[in-house]
This record gives structure tokens, sequence and C-alpha cells, in this order.
């Protein structure tokens, strides 16, 4: 219980920041609180006239001093730094950057505010609206209050698209289909100027190219009676001849080393090339005249569209060659029918280039790491806008103190990647679009140390196909995936723990993977994590199939069978990624993940390869544990002294669920709570309670908490605590531990409380 001190402090403290905000005032002023608006109708249900008073408060200006948490703490700030003498002062940054003057009520222009309201009104279509309004002031604080009487909202009764013989006005009457204004609807100014954009992109993709949507009027007949009126869609008759005409492309030109200080010049036409109906400058021969015809989608002849031309300047950009890309197009002089030539100029970039990463990292269980990548890049290796990539990374994650001290982590890998700006196949698979469609080759190596246990190195080669229907959907197929995974070294420390815990085998065992995979993508949220969306992500992996048909491999009739010598992975593994993000109001997010992971070992494997698994716990999953702690199923792991294994499963089911709001310009608060286990897909008797069943539900860990996130647009640092109230690894029927919490006893926060400090959002 908060004690009565307390309370009166706090009371004192809102009574000392309210006082404080007008006893600075300018003789005969009022502090400005904001405006009220009352909306008196008799035919407007509650919500109508809820959703009218929101919007009109929102449009009155101007706007009250800030708030938070019920105080003015920026205007509060600004009085209490007085007058200083320097701005560089703390009491001029004070005032200046933190705080926020007075809004008075000499700043409120009331009839500006009357004729905004009523305007505002009769765009929606209540034409025989009245707006009055009037101030009071008390205490020196000020308000607004303005009364709305509406009148009857005029609806549509008739919509009617004008023609005459002119092709332009024909198009605009053949999309009459799909128009927004609908009869019986309310008038409203803002779906008619929407109409008028849907007829401007209508036309444009119709070889219009120079028409606008100010060229269309809407025009409205009121005086049809009994509120209603009807609406005429016709082409201004000022509009000009050439917005009239529909155009066709003439000529492309390619300009291939555009600098942006050049004039747009058309002198080096005589310069071009010409390649499959395009013109291509390149007097140093920098380019295959191919990669341009792959990614142009105007062909000469074709009727001007707007799709294509946005198309044509996003496969360009895409190609990731060119810095900048910007065309130009100019009508044919002296020719019969309207015609267009079109040019491109492109910027390159830099042939060769070299990045730099680093990252840092801490844990809860004081591992404390780093990692370095170097990567080299070679654009339009082979002049057809092919990338090869070279990346090293080197990291390390090191305990100082603790249990675990002197068990340190070393990582280093080389990973190559060529990318080819067209389908690689023996079959020719056209593709239109944005987007450009990429082949992929992998090479990469790793070697993991984790000295005193042991040291892994693997192997991986890729064939594989990337695209994009569009900027929502994308895929990526590799039907070759192939990954070898070899021990180096296993000490004897390490050997002798398994003995006591066979499954820490699994993490060291050899593995061959022969496989095809499948990602598909579809994000609602590219660009903006503050507006409500889906995002999926799924995921099909096979392996060892053909290696299975041909070796005959079922490892229940035997042993594993081989290849080169090494025992290879047969498997079905399914995976989905599930996300919905809810703006439940401008400053607050609801964010909700569903994880679902199956993995179907058969024929030569028993479980899924160990790097093919699925682990849950940490940073970005059930963060009341420790990562990769967790299951499968009820098995709680043997405790070490000297180190934590890593507990993988076949089956995994995760259910995550935040609410984010913002406190203050850059920090984020986050209530959370995440769920789920993972389970193996056949018995183990190593491992008691881990095989899935129908109980699974049960077997469920839950852990809940609370962080913070400092976002800065370009990094979100985040800070999570949590803590669990369900442990399945305890017996059925003690598992929630919910009524053990007790955050004062420092023994319960030691063993309970988990520390999660990350980069970007967990989802």
């Amino acid at each position: 219980m908060i004690s009565k001190k307390y309370i009166f402090y706090i009371i004192a403290v809102l009574f000392i920041t309210a006082c404080s905000n007008t006893r600075k005032l300018p003789a005969g002023e009022a502090l400005y609180l904001g405006a009220t608006v009352k909306v008196e109708d008799s035919l407007l249900s509650a919500k109508k006239k809820k959703s009218l008073r929101s919007d009109l408060s929102s449009i009155t200006r101007p706007r009250p001093n800030k708030k938070f948490l019920g105080m003015r703490f920026k205007l509060f700030a600004y009085n209490l730094a007085g007058n200083p003498k320097k701005q560089k002062s703390p009491a001029g940054w004070l005032k200046n950057k933190v705080g926020e003057p007075p809004v008075l009520l000499s700043d409120l222009n009331l009839e500006r505010n009357i004729k905004v309201l009523q305007s505002t009104m009769q765009n929606q279509g209540f034409f025989d609206v009245y707006v009055s309004g009037d101030t009071s002031v008390r205490n020196k604080k000020a308000r607004a209050t303005y009364t709305v009487r509406t009148g009857t909202q005029y609806k549509i009764n008739e919509i009617k698209f004008l023609s005459d013989s002119s092709v332009l006005q024909k198009t605009i009457t053949g999309s009459s289909t799909g128009t927004l204004l609908k009869p019986g609807e309310p008038f409203d100014l803002s779906v008619i100027k929407g109409e008028r954009e849907r007829i401007d992109a209508y036309v444009k993709e119709r070889g219009f190219f120079y028409f606008d949507a100010d060229y269309i009027i809407i025009q409205v007949d009121s005086t049809i009676g009994d509120h209603k009126v009807n609406l005429y869609v016709k082409v201004k008759p000022a509009t000009p001849t050439e917005s009239r005409e529909l155009y066709t492309i003439n000529d492309v030109y390619i300009i291939s080393n555009y600098r942006l200080d050049s004039p747009d010049s058309d002198t080096l036409k005589k310069d071009a090339e010409y390649y499959k109906g395009y013109y291509v400058v390149d007097k140093r021969h920098r380019y295959k005249p191919r990669m341009f015809s792959e990614s142009m989608q105007f062909d000469p002849g074709d009727v001007y569209n707007r799709t294509d031309h946005t198309q044509t300047i996003s496969r360009l950009i895409n190609l990731g060659v060119f810095k900048f890309v910007k065309n130009r197009f100019e009508p044919v002089p002296n020719i019969d029918s309207p015609k267009l030539n079109v040019y491109y100029y492109l910027t390159p970039l830099p042939k060769k280039s070299i990045r730099g990463e680093v990252n840092a990292s801490t844990k809860s269980n004081n591992l404390t790491g780093s990692s370095l990548t170097l990567g080299w890049r070679n654009r339009n290796t082979f002049r057809g806008g092919e990338l090869f990539s070279i990346d090293a990374t080197g990291a390390f994650e090191v305990q100082f103190s603790g249990q675990f001290r002197g068990y340190n982590t070393f990582r280093a890998g080389l990973e190559t990647n060529f990318l080819i700006p067209r389908f690689l196949s023996p079959l020719h698979i056209a593709t239109r679009g944005g987007y450009v469609p990429r082949t992929k080759i992998l090479l990469g190596y790793d070697i993991l140390t984790k000295q005193k246990l042991y040291t892994m190195n693997s192997f991986r080669v890729g064939l594989g196909y990337l695209w994009k229907e569009n900027a929502r959907i994308e895929h990526e197929f590799n039907p070759i995936a192939i990954t070898y995974v070899q021990p180096l070294l296993i000490t004897d420390e390490y050997r002798d723990s398994a003995d006591g815990n066979p499954t820490l085998l699994k993490a060291v065992e050899k593995q061959f993977i022969l496989g095809s995979n499948y990602n598909y993508t579809y994000n609602e949220l590219l660009t903006n994590r503050s507006a409500s969306g889906l995002y999926f992500n799924g995921t099909v992996d096979i392996s060892g199939n053909i290696a299975g048909l041909v070796t005959g491999a079922n490892i229940k009739a035997g042993k594993p069978k081989t290849i080169f010598g090494a025992e290879f992975s047969q498997y079905l593994k399914l995976e989905s990624d599930v996300r919905y993000y809810a703006k439940v109001s401008p400053g607050i997010i609801w964010a909700n993940r569903l994880i679902l992971g199956l993995g179907f070992p058969y024929g030569n494997s028993r479980e899924l390869p160990y790097i093919k698994q699925f682990f849950v716990g940490g940073n970005n999953s059930i963060r009341a544990f420790r990562s990769r702690s967790l299951g499968p199923g009820s098995y709680q792991a043997p405790p070490s002294r000297t180190f934590l294994p890593d507990q993988s499963g076949d089956i995994k089911i995760e259910m995550n669920t935040e609410l984010r709001t913002k406190l203050t310009s850059i920090i984020y608060g986050a209530l959370f709570v995440d769920a789920g286990n993972i389970w193996l897909y056949n018995n183990n008797p190593d491992k008691p309670g881990a095989q899935f069943s129908k109980d699974f539900i049960k077997e469920f860990a839950v852990g809940t908490g609370a962080g913070l996130r400092f976002d800065i647009s370009f990094l979100v640092i985040r800070l999570d605590v949590a803590f669990p109230i369900r442990k399945p690894y305890l017996p059925d029927g003690q598992r929630w531990v919910i009524d053990q919490v007790k955050f004062g006893d420092p023994a319960w926060r030691k063993q309970n409380l988990i520390y999660n400090l990350g980069i970007g959002y967990p989802f």
C-alpha cells in the first residue's frame, strides 16, 4: 500500500506544477487549455456524434501545451528556466530544448475556427450546418467551446458520367464500374477527390500521359430536393489538347554513365547501340545490353501506361548497380500520331566497395560478446549486373567471472555469394514487374570453438532463386542446399559429461544435409511498424530423399546409411511465423506472434539434424527463460557446473503478445506474455517427457514481464525484464508458479528474474 505521506507528496507536486504554469503569464492573459466541440443533432447516432466531436476537435487551433501523465511538464520546465542570459547554459537548454512556451488565449482566433469547422462539415454533406463558438476563463485558464448544429446530411442520388465522341471521355466513362461514388452514400468531398485521383490513374494506364486529376470536374446538383444530390463527372472544357491525346512509345534511350551535374543532353544519341528495340549509350562498354532489355517494361510501339513506367524505374534501381535513376519523356514533333521518346539517365555506383559491421551483446548469465564482419563487394562483375560478395566474420563470447569462466566461445566464418539478376535456368522464364529476379550461388565455411569442450567446422553450398511478386510478397527457392558439419576436436571433459548426459553428443555429431527448401514471405509492414497489418513467413525444408532412395535407408532396420563415409539426414521440416500488429491508438501498438514448427525425421534419421532443430527461450523467444534452456517437453537437463547445454526439438509452438506504448519522444514501454515449448517427434529414452503427445498443452512454459525500448529511428535498444509463471519441468499440477512470485525476496529474484538486453524489437 502507498502511505499517506507519499500521496501527500504527489498531490503537492501536482498542485505546485499547476500553479507555476499560470503564475508567470503576462497581465490580462490566460493559459489556453483546448477546445470542446458539442454536436447537436437528433438524427445522428451516438457513435457518429462521438466521431464528429473527435474529428472536429482535432482541427481547431491552436493546440494546447502537451501533457504527460496529466501534467504539462514541458511548460513547467519552460517557466522554471526563467530568462537565461546565455542560450547554451543549462537554463537555456532547459527552456529552449526541453521546455515549451505557454499557449495563450490571445493565440486563439475564434472566428477562424468557426469557419474551418463549418467548411469541414459542409465538405461532408452537412450543407445546412450552423457553428457558434465562445470562450470561458477561470483562474487564468481558458477554454473554447464550439456548438455545431449539423442539419440533415445530404446523400448521393445519382452519378452520371457524361459522354462525348472523344477517346478520353469514352475512356473515363469506361472506368465508371470502379467508381468510389455510390448512390445512397453521404456526400463527402474527400471521396470526390479520391474519385478524381482514381480516374487520373485509370486514364494514365491507358496512354494519356499528360492528363491530370485537375482536369476532371464533378458537378453537384443539390436542388433536386429531399436532401439529395446528383453528381455529373466530365472533363473540364479548358483541358489542353495534349492532355486529351493517347500516346505510344517511340524510341527508348538508356544513358548508362550519367552524372548528376550534367544537363539532360541528348547529343550522345549518336553513340547509341541499338539492341532489341532499345538504344543503349555505353561508350566504354561497361554493361551488356541484355541487362537493360531485361529491365525495360516498355517496348517501342506500346501504349504508355504508368505501371510500366514505375516498374522500369524500380527494376533499374533494384539491379543494385546504379546509385541514381531518373527518366524523361519527350513528345516526338511533326508526326501524325502522338508519340513519346523515353530517356533513362543512370548514375553508376562504385564498382568495388568494402563495408564493416560491429555488434556487441551481453546476457543475464554474465556472458559478454562481440562480432566483426568485413565485406567486399564487386558490382557488375561480368558486365551483366552481377554482384559478387565475400564476407568474413569473427565473433567471441566470454565470461570474466562466474561458473562458466574459461568456457569461452569463438566463431569465424567466410561466405561468398554470387547474385545474377535473372533466372539462371535451362528453361527461359520471363518475369515482369518492378523487381528483378535473382539466381544465388553460395559457398560458406564456419569454424566454432567452445574452449575446453569442442571445435566444429561446417561447409555450405547452395544454389537458389529469389524473386518478388510485389512489395509485399517475396519468394526464395533453393533446389540445392548442402551442409556438412564435422567435429574437429572433442575434449575429454566434454566426453565425460556426455557419459552422464548422452544427449550432449547431439551437438557434436557429424551432419550431412542434402536438401532443398522454399521460403514465402508476406509483409504488410515493410516501412511502417506503427500501423496495423499482417506478417507471414513460411518455410518448407526437405532433405535426403534421393540419397534415401538410392541407399534404401531405414534406421529402424539397422545402422544409418552413409555417403562418402558420412551419415546423411532425412527429414521434412515445416515452419511458419505469423505476426499481427494492431494499432490500438496513435501511441499504442498490440503486437502478436505465433510460431509453429514441425520436423518429421524418417528413413536415415530419428531426429532432425542439430542445426535444423528448434529452440526456445532467450532474448527474442520466451524471455522468462535463458536462451535455448527450455524443453523439450517436460524434460529438464541435469545441472552442470561447467556449461549450459542447448536443448533442441523437432516440434515447436511459441506464442507471444506484447503491448507497446510511447512514453516520450524516443522511449517506448512494453508489457508482454510469452508461452510455448519444443518437443521431440520420436521417443528418446535419454530425455523422458520430451516426446510430443496429446497432453502437449500441459507442457507449455509461460513467462511475463515488462521492457523499455529506446527508438532513435536507425537503432532500437531494448531492455526486457521477465519472470516465469509456469514451469513445464515441474511435476504435473505444480507447474503454475504465479502464486510464488516474490519481488521482495532476493533469492527469488536471483533464480527467476531474467534480464534481456537486445538490439531491435523481439518481433
